[in-house]
């Protein structure tokens, strides 16, 4: 009944309802449109502070954990590598007690065990990258020369 009322009353039209289905299609497309270019600027913001920040005192963001490399040191309580070069039988000593310590089965937290884990792998990925620059420093020096092998 309240339906039939409406449909006669001099409001409702119904040519009007393809414009009213049309209001709600712009204006949703207007919503959808500003909340995407939002997100595009603070993407686009973060990777340009990202860059900027990225070389910045060796701190350098490992992509995987989002670790630095100080803060690796501080959750194994290490001392930071000096030139590539690092006592990694002390790092993996700290890492092995911490990482029982926290085991979840014992009533740790698998959480900082997670993050103890990533800050190994952290110090390690940095000593390696020290490895092969000081190799190809060395090679770059010294010159390349193959090994020559001669049949007899």
């Amino acid at each position: 009944m309240v339906s039939a009322l409406f449909m006669f009353s001099p409001a409702f039209r119904p040519d009007a309802a393809h414009r009213i289905v049309t209001q709600v299609v712009v204006t949703g497309a207007r919503v959808f449109g500003r909340a995407f270019a939002e997100a595009y600027k603070q993407a686009s913001a973060s990777s340009k502070y990202a860059q900027a920040n990225k070389g910045k005192n060796g701190n350098s963001t490992f992509a995987s954990s989002g670790l630095t490399l100080d803060e690796a040191c501080k959750i194994l309580n290490v001392k930071p590598p000096q030139g590539g070069e690092t006592n990694l039988e002390n790092v993996m000593e700290r890492f092995k007690k911490l990482f029982d310590l926290n085991d979840p089965q014992k009533g740790g937290s698998f959480y900082l065990q997670s993050k103890i884990l990533r800050a190994r792998e952290r110090i390690e990925m940095e000593i390696r990258q020290a490895e092969r620059k000081a190799a190809q420093e060395k090679e770059l020096q010294e010159g390349w020369n193959p090994k020559v092998y001669k049949d007899r």
